[in-house]
């Protein structure tokens, strides 16, 4: 492929990126993706206003997540073919499009296509993370990716709180209008802040999948950390479908707006992104993915205990929240490394294998819940965070092996 010469100025690799811009990606991926995660703690009034199961309405997310991946492998690898700029406006608006579906859905279908739909088009925020990257500084990229990311996780976890205080005040629908606007707003702010920034490479659209299968074989680490992503996340879904059927349930009976509370639980350890990202700019990025790992098998102990204890239940919540963080981090530091000049795709890579865990995670969910109860979810999210470690076992030794 023919690559195209970066840009100048503003826009060139490593020219550096001004903190105000940085915060202002970092928000609008925290809102790209949060109209993925509002149903979470409406998922009863959802079931009540469309007639569906529970098991049904656990599909919502999964819904949701199937657009993600979707928009993953077909939408974020053109990070590298477009100008930047213009394909993460595009994107912010069509996310708010889709938003604005699902607010008006009249039935279960259209629910489900608004969602999906909006899923497809959130992808903007993968868009932004290996282009806050590649304008970064290279002894900064770690802490500008913990930023961007550390407003992703915000938009995930935060989500959950707007939606429950929203729908207490207007109904369900109210979180989905409200963030329309604001990712209306955000479009605007993008397209007057970020520079424009020409593609790594020219090459037809086709070209760009049979050069991710070249990266996919070429690099040993790029293939471990996808299967350490896909897992961490699988963990990461499985408490946040599981948890508002606890929580509403008769061990604590809780209302729809209490539960969106619990998103403040998990916001703390957004601290771990930044944090994440400082050390993996140090060189301590595997260090920082293993610590991660065992954190998270560790905080299903917790969270089992948390069925019949809140206080267990928000410390396993912030100790799971902080460890996904932080191997999730120190997986992008690895794969953005690998090969600068296809970040785009290699993102696409690597986020398609953690949503797809992410799915799986969810739909698994309904099912062990609907059979087991919390304990069954718990000892499935401790498969999770067993499989995480097992595959940084992996991982390590293949490095060992090669440099042997």
């Amino acid at each position: 492929m023919k690559h195209a010469a970066q840009g100048t100025g503003r826009g060139t690799a490593g020219a550096g990126i001004t903190r105000p811009t940085l915060l202002l990606m970092a928000t609008a991926t925290g809102l790209s993706v949060a109209g993925n995660y509002f149903a979470q703690p409406l998922l009863d009034v959802m079931a009540e206003r469309f007639g569906m199961s529970s098991g049904t309405a656990a599909l919502v997310v999964t819904v949701s997540q199937i657009g993600y991946v979707c928009g993953l492998v077909l939408l974020v690898p053109l990070g590298d073919l477009l100008e930047r700029r213009r394909l993460t406006v595009a994107l912010c608006a069509a996310t708010a499009a889709g938003l604005i579906w699902t607010a008006a859905a009249p039935n279960a279908p259209m629910l489900f296509v608004g969602l999906a739909v909006t899923g497809l088009c959130s992808v903007g925020a993968q868009v932004m993370v290996p282009f806050a990257a590649t304008m970064a500084a290279p002894e900064l990229r770690g802490r500008a990716v913990g930023t961007v990311m550390a407003g992703l996780l915000l938009g995930i976890l935060l989500a959950r709180t707007a939606a429950g205080g929203l729908a207490e005040l207007g109904g369900w629908r109210t979180v989905y209008w409200v963030n329309a606007v604001l990712m209306l707003a955000v479009a605007l702010l993008l397209r007057r802040v970020l520079p424009p920034f020409p593609p790594a490479e020219r090459a037809p659209y086709r070209a760009v999948f049979r050069s991710m299968a070249r990266l996919w074989r070429e690099y040993p680490a790029l293939r471990w950390r996808t299967l350490t992503g896909a897992s961490s996340f699988g963990a990461f879904t499985v408490l946040w479908v599981s948890l508002t059927f606890l929580l509403s349930g008769p061990a604590y009976g809780w209302s729809t707006a209490a539960i969106g509370l619990m998103g403040l639980a998990g916001a703390a350890g957004s601290a771990a992104a930044s944090v994440a990202g400082r050390l993996a700019d140090r060189g301590l990025v595997y260090v920082v993915t293993g610590v991660g790992a065992l954190l998270l098998l560790a905080s299903w102990a917790l969270l089992l205990a948390g069925e019949h204890g809140l206080a267990w239940l928000l410390a396993g919540i912030l100790v799971l929240d902080l460890a996904v963080q932080a191997v999730h981090i120190s997986n992008q530091n690895v794969v953005y490394a690998l090969e600068p000049q296809a970040r785009s795709r290699l993102n696409s890579l690597y986020m398609t294998s953690y949503f797809l865990g992410g799915v799986v995670g969810s739909a698994l969910t309904s099912v062990v819940w609907t059979h087991t109860g919390w304990s069954g979810v718990c000892a499935l999210g401790a498969g999770f965070g067993l499989l995480t470690v097992l595959s940084c076992l992996g991982e390590h030794i293949g490095r060992r092996r090669a440099s042997g």
